[in-house]
């Protein structure tokens, strides 16, 4: 982050008036909406600080939330509850008879921010459009070169490869040609990393020189405008007065309250000083149930938490039977019982039983301590010692990553490996695993746009590798395997396509997969109209405060 400390103007401090790390008071959490005389404001404990504000530059769900969805808008979203996708800056759009050429008609009368750093002298049009994309698509693109940042979900999605070109056919038309087929193109577009950014703010930037100030002093078109924020403490937003679809937006003032402990965050819900809380443990979720101060929101977890394995040349897990060992060296169930509760099932492979997809003949990889000795005495990596991460934060895939990590440990010396326990702050967490510097790593996906190809090309792609391919395993079988999956539109060639790479992965090792856990809201009871998101995003348009 380039600028942690934003500017808290004399606004955000009358009309907020709320103490830092979630300290807001009752009285304002229970304010009514849409009234100015007595402004609502809803209190997200959110779990960690965003890693920046330009989504394209990041994969993770804690800067999506806190930049694509409140700050952006897509060309297309998905509708909030599904994983349907609808219009949204784009009022509709044509698909050539080959599949690739997209046209898109542009929404009219959109409007960016105006903030204390910027105040647009033109709507949201087709060059908008074209910079968002180019800058990701294009290393040469004269921002990038200016300001050099990472676009890696555009790349791990295959969007570097498959589009051809991005161009303004009039302000509002824009037509995408593709080199090759790509059927989750659109669903693609849906993601947060696709949200479109301004060019005339991006122009006002590089004349000054502060190219880099994208990313910490946003301007979108989405539902809030960013007041204020400080790391590890909290972000304030207030309500776009000029949003395209301001009758759904119904929360005046909106602020993530960051809090990293998941036993704190559950209380101010319960105390009513925060109107939301994810990601908390089992047993936070079921004492809120028992409570008459909260309500709690549960569904089946789009989601696989898994140990990545590092299968970099000259790393540990280089060998794949120093993978498998790793494998079956661990006791799941012996993990699904004392960090999902009840609330997670074992994982037979990488997708999840909600995905379409998915080989529902896998089954779970054995627990056989035995067998993992003696491929380690094998492979010549007996009393080895091997770093294993784990993440500072909760996700929805793993509530409590520090006690999985102990567990693997614990097993993990069975066999006589010495593990050694490594953690970082969440962001730098992030981008070291990305650099490859894990031996092994914990970590987990919830698919955002409801196709498998999210899950293949994002994880485990070659060109995902420096993304979130995080053990770099990079295999020219499987790679033309998920290729030609996503370069046809019949769904069934392209089930019959996954189901050979699942296999072909049980045989490559290139994580460990733990489990697919059951996802969790807890609410304060004047909240109404929130919704828990099946691609794992945590949305505010239509919520509001009684």
């Amino acid at each position: 982050m380039q600028k942690p400390l934003f500017k808290l103007t004399a606004l955000a401090s009358v009309v907020l008036g709320l103490a830092a790390c979630g300290g807001e008071s009752k009285q304002a959490t229970s304010a009514s909406s849409g009234d100015a005389a007595n402004p609502s404001t809803f209190v997200y404990c959110s779990e960690g600080s965003p890693s920046g504000f330009d989504p394209g530059q990041y994969t993770d769900g804690a800067t999506f939330d806190a930049s694509a969805h409140t700050l952006y808008n897509g060309l297309v979203q998905f509708t909030i509850g599904t994983t349907d996708v609808e219009p949204a800056l784009a009022e509709s759009w044509e698909v050539s008879e080959d599949g690739k050429v997209y046209t898109f008609k542009l929404r009219q009368g959109v409007k960016f921010h105006t903030t204390d750093f910027f105040t647009p002298t033109r709507d949201f049009n087709a060059d908008d459009v074209v910079f968002t994309l180019q800058r990701m698509l294009n290393k040469d693109h004269p921002y990038n070169k200016a300001y050099p940042a990472e676009y890696h979900y555009a790349s791990d999605m295959g969007m570097t490869e498959d589009v051809g070109s991005v161009e303004k056919v009039d302000d509002y038309t824009v037509k995408i040609t593709l080199k090759n087929v790509s059927a989750p193109f659109v669903q693609n577009l849906a993601m947060p990393f696709a949200y479109i950014l301004s060019a005339e703010y991006a122009d006002k930037l590089a004349a000054a020189n502060k190219h880099a100030d994208i990313n910490t002093q946003p301007v979108g078109t989405g539902p809030f405008v960013l007041k204020s924020y400080q790391k590890d403490q909290q972000i304030r937003y207030v309500k776009n007065p000029d949003y395209w679809n301001k009758d759904n937006v119904k929360i005046d003032n909106l602020i993530f309250a960051i809090t990293k402990d998941s036993g704190v965050r559950a209380q101010k819900v319960e105390a009513g000083e925060c109107s939301l809380s994810r990601y908390n443990k089992v047993a936070e979720v079921e004492a809120a149930k028992k409570s008459d101060k909260v309500t709690v929101q549960s569904r089946e977890g789009y989601n696989t938490g898994y140990l990545s394995l590092n299968s970099r040349e000259g790393r540990i897990g280089s060998d794949v039977r120093v993978r498998e060992a790793l494998d079956l060296a661990i006791d799941k169930d012996a993990i699904i019982k004392a960090v999902f509760a009840g609330a997670g099932t074992r994982a037979t492979g990488l997708l999840p039983p909600s995905q379409w997809g998915m080989d529902t003949n896998l089954k779970p990889s054995s627990y056989d301590p035995e067998r993992a000795k003696a491929l380690l005495k094998e492979a010549g990596k007996e009393n080895a010692t091997i770093e294993l991460w784990y993440m500072p934060v909760q996700r929805p895939y793993n509530p409590n990553a520090k006690l999985m990590a102990e567990m693997i440990q614990a097993d993990w010396a069975k066999v006589g490996l010495n593990a050694k326990l490594v953690t970082y702050e969440w962001g730098e967490y992030l981008t070291r695993g990305k650099k490859g510097e894990a031996d092994s790593m914990l970590i987990g996906w919830t698919g955002d746009n409801g196709d498998p190809d999210n899950w293949f090309g994002n994880l485990l792609s070659c060109s995902a590798v420096g993304g979130s391919n995080y053990g770099g395993f990079c295999d020219k079988d499987f790679e033309k395997v998920i290729m030609d999956a996503r370069g046809t539109t019949d769904k069934d060639k392209r089930t019959e396509l996954y189901l050979q790479a699942q296999q072909m992965l049980t045989e490559k090792k290139p994580a460990v997969y733990l489990a697919h856990s059951v996802t969790d809201a807890l609410l304060a009871k004047n909240v109404k109209g929130y919704v828990l998101e099946p691609l794992g995003s945590t949305r505010f348009e239509g919520v509001s405060v009684e």
